[in-house]
């Protein structure tokens, strides 16, 4: 029976020691994050800094909390992020279909026009899209931010769920159209409904880049009637204009981080599901 040499060994060690390194690097900030925001200030800026909330305090959270500005950022953020999230699922499921299953010539164009529009950074065009909110009185509310972030979250849609779509077997579209079925049927009733690991991957994917949007939420908006949660944060300031409140950034970033956190947890398997299926078939 043939041994297993010490190359093996030392390359198995090598392999979960970088996995461990890759865990810590990735994690590590997270929970520093999450033990700062149950520290005392006077412990945030100790010079025997501790890897435990000791002592531990709940004050951070109580001044994020204690007035509704917050509160109402959250809600910013769930609309804006939400509503963008929907409107991509739904222009993107009815293109990446198009440009999936059905055939016209300039297919290929579009695909690389999508891809196109996915590598322009945001700054080069907010300019423009600040004089398009302006003049259309879009400015400082939720449907022009919605509609600035769909500048982003749906070429990215729209690619994932093209190749998820093209993954999927063209037999069941054939006997749909043998049946009668239009193509907007086929896509409601058939194709749709085997979707589901590429709209979880895709929506939380989008949502989240929504979520954590800092620029555009900064330039469309004044005041905190519409400002979104990273815009907030930012805006935290403490008891003097020299004094930076680390505990309550800690403490809201905490507060941002956990439901999304939640949310890829529990659609785990999902996630790698879709984003697995449309490398099966081209």
């Amino acid at each position: 029976m043939r041994t297993k040499g010490l190359g093996y060994y030392a390359g198995r060690v090598l392999f979960y020691a970088l996995v461990v390194f890759i865990v810590v690097y990735s994690v590590f900030p997270f929970y520093w994050a999450v033990i700062s925001s149950f520290k005392t200030s006077d412990a945030l800026f100790s010079s025997n800094p501790s890897f435990l909330p000791v002592p531990f305090t709940l004050t951070h959270y109580q001044n994020v909390f204690s007035g509704a500005e917050f509160g109402r950022n959250l809600l910013n953020s769930l609309i804006v992020a939400g509503g963008a999230t929907l409107i991509c699922l739904v222009l993107g499921v009815m293109a990446a279909y198009a440009l999936g299953r059905l055939r016209f010539p300039p297919k290929n164009a579009v695909l690389y026009l999508v891809l196109a529009m996915t590598m322009f950074p945001q700054v080069s065009v907010l300019s423009g899209m600040f004089v398009l909110l302006r003049e259309t009185g879009l400015f400082n509310t939720h449907a022009g931010l919605i509609l600035s972030y769909m500048l982003f979250t749906l070429p990215f849609t729209v690619w994932v769920l093209t190749g998820y779509f093209r993954g999927l077997p063209r037999e069941l579209e054939e006997a749909a159209y043998v049946d009668g079925a239009t193509p907007m049927q086929t896509l409601i009733k058939v194709m749709l409904p085997l979707t589901g690991p590429g709209l979880v991957t895709t929506g939380l994917l989008a949502f989240i880049a929504a979520w954590n949007e800092y620029l555009f939420a900064l330039t469309f908006t004044i005041g905190n009637n519409v400002r979104t949660v990273p815009v907030a944060i930012a805006s935290f300031g403490g008891a003097t204009p020299f004094e930076i409140p680390w505990g309550s950034i800690m403490a809201a970033s905490v507060v941002v981080t956990v439901p999304l956190v939640i949310l890829v947890l529990i659609f785990q398997q999902r996630i790698v599901a879709g984003l697995t299926a449309g490398a099966v078939k081209g």
